[in-house]
């Protein structure tokens, strides 16, 4: 990770895969786009959504858009003042 993206990544996304049904809500509402579909199939047979592992604001939209409950789990990154 360069610096340029660790000034910019206050958060960061869990997704656990055999739980998400592949529905896209959250690849869908997220502001920076830092989500996008799995190539690979979970347990169910759905496509799951996976974090880009770069770019989230820690905003948790994706969060309150997935109608699966403990799907999605945001962070927020501490801020440190230099």
């Amino acid at each position: 990770m360069n610096l340029i993206d660790e000034q910019t990544d206050r958060g960061a996304i869990q997704i656990a895969r055999d739980q998400c049904k592949g529905c896209g809500l959250c690849i869908l509402t997220c502001p920076v786009h830092c989500l996008e579909l799995s190539q690979e199939l979970n347990r169910q047979g759905y496509t799951a959504a996976q974090y880009a592992g770069h770019g989230c604001t820690g905003c948790g939209i994706c969060f309150y858009v997935c109608p699966e409950p403990g799907a999605l789990t945001v962070y927020r990154r501490k801020e440190t003042r230099v």
